[in-house]
């Protein structure tokens, strides 16, 4: 008697690269000339990115979404417009008003902050896991200093 053996199809599924995003804005005398600082580190990459950039005149939550914005279109410009989509993003920042925001538990009650929040909303449709968490702002020094480098020029 020959015996069959059931064999089971081995499936190959991608392993998702995880990529964490450091963000801060800021402003001097709220509203005033503000920045961003970007950090983002690959699972890859052994050396974060980091950005920073002058913004003009911004409150601190405009700076703070701003920066958001930017590294957005920083990842999709790094990594392809294909390749995002199967990233696992994981975004920290300082701001717990923008946190709750992106994260739907607070509401947008300033008109400046909605045009902002649609941007982001926008570019998200080209990305697949995107996760937004709160963090202290020691936890956050590297992107915060990068503000500071920016403001104090």
């Amino acid at each position: 008697m020959v015996r069959m053996l059931k064999t089971h199809k081995q499936v190959n599924t991608p392993i998702k690269r995880k990529v964490t995003v450091h963000t801060d804005g800021g402003a001097l005398n709220n509203p005033g000339p503000a920045a961003i600082g970007v950090v983002i580190q690959g699972t890859a990459d052994a050396t974060p990115r980091t950005y920073s950039a002058s913004i003009g005149d911004r409150t601190n939550n405009e700076a703070e979404y701003e920066a958001v914005i930017f590294a957005l279109k920083k990842l999709k410009s790094l990594y392809g417009k294909e390749v995002v989509r199967d990233v696992s993003i994981e975004f920290f920042s300082d701001s717990t008003l923008m946190v709750q925001q992106l994260n739907h538990k607070f509401k947008i009650e300033h008109d400046n902050i909605v045009p902002l929040f649609i941007k982001i909303w926008n570019l998200l449709i080209h990305f697949g896991s995107v996760t937004f968490r709160y963090i202290p702002r020691e936890q956050n020094r590297v992107a915060d200093g990068l503000v500071k480098g920016v403001l104090s020029q």
